[in-house]
């Protein structure tokens, strides 16, 4: 057992209504969090193991906190020990949408509409909190899609941008940059998918791993769930869910962006995001040790070369990742 492991069960043993627990570990995540779990009884508790040289619990409880608020079903905070880096967290079952949509994929319409709408209550009732997150501004936007050009291009499959690529590469760069920022900013949780939505009884769905949340554009995490890097859907079908979304949107919202501007708002915005994740998949393998999310670049990378015919401005980036990045893809080891 290692050491963390060891000072958790302690630390957990040291709560009076939790004494004699043994912590059986639940999952870990792409991050160096750990999530372990407690039975009690008829009761079950979640610990995170968040090492403070590693990972800062501050934003997980702001956030955690501006959700309780809104009245949408994230874990609840129940005892901090933020020296050590240990939280003990109510317990949003086992039962992630992922797993649910692989079992059964007649759930969709059911599961996204759920996740829609508890969307669109985190959007309306977090404008009183979004001025208190981080903003998802140029700087973070363009280091995001910088993982694509370093980690994955680069570190991952060793390919070379000659000056003419260079120069397409930045100008799709700024594209994408500057199609965030144009959107209405709103509350974005910013990791809003299939792994991180839990099937719950009541209050369908619980919601995970919000610590990240900025200040950003309309449609981020919408693209997050509908166009998944771990769950693909025909296209007419996340057509018909974003539109459900729009529809869903407050009447002066609809009249600050229509329903053209926001599909292009959306699939734009999808791009940034599929760049970005394809990027730190190749992190998670060569700098974290983690290998198995390469597994799911070829889907995050197809939702942009399905988008190439489209959009004149997208040709160059889904022409360099059909005919040079998804062949190497291939051709790794």
């Amino acid at each position: 057992m290692d050491a963390r492991r060891v000072a958790l069960t302690a630390w957990v043993n040291s709560i009076d209504t939790l004494a004699n627990c043994e912590p059986t570990l639940a999952s870990g995540d792409a991050s160096f969090r750990r999530y372990f779990r407690l039975q009690v009884g008829s009761n079950s508790f979640i610990v995170m193991d968040a090492p403070p040289e590693r990972e800062n619990c501050l934003p997980f409880l702001r956030v955690a906190g501006y959700l309780e608020a809104m009245r949408l079903n994230a874990p609840r905070v129940i005892e901090v020990n933020l020296d050590d880096g240990f939280l003990l967290l109510s317990d949003l079952g086992t039962l992630p949408y992922l797993d649910a949509l692989q079992r059964d994929p007649d759930l969709a319409d059911s599961l996204y509409e759920d996740a829609i709408a508890a969307l669109l209550t985190m959007q309306r009732r977090g404008t009183a909190y979004q001025a208190s997150l981080p903003p998802y501004d140029d700087e973070l936007l363009r280091f995001e899609l910088s993982l694509f050009r370093d980690w994955l291009c680069g570190t991952h499959l060793g390919l070379s941008f000659s000056a003419s690529d260079e120069a397409q590469w930045q100008a799709c760069c700024d594209v994408l940059t500057a199609n965030v920022l144009q959107q209405p900013q709103v509350f974005v949780h910013r990791d809003y998918h299939s792994r991180n939505l839990m099937v719950t009884d009541e209050d369908n769905p619980g919601i995970l791993d919000f610590q990240d949340a900025v200040e950003g554009p309309l449609t981020y995490d919408l693209v997050s769930l509908l166009k998944d890097c771990y769950v693909c859907w025909p296209a007419e079908q996340i057509r018909q869910w974003a539109l459900a979304f729009y529809r869903g949107l407050d009447r002066s919202m609809r009249e600050r962006v229509d329903e053209l501007q926001f599909r292009r708002y959306f699939e734009l915005t999808g791009v940034q995001r599929h760049l970005k994740a394809a990027g730190i998949f190749a992190r998670l393998n060569h700098r974290d040790g983690k290998p198995a999310y390469l597994a799911d670049v070829p889907r995050t990378l197809s939702y942009i070369v399905a988008l190439g015919s489209q959009y004149e401005e997208l040709q160059f980036l889904a022409g360099l990742i059909e005919a040079r990045v998804l062949p190497a893809l291939r051709d790794a080891p």
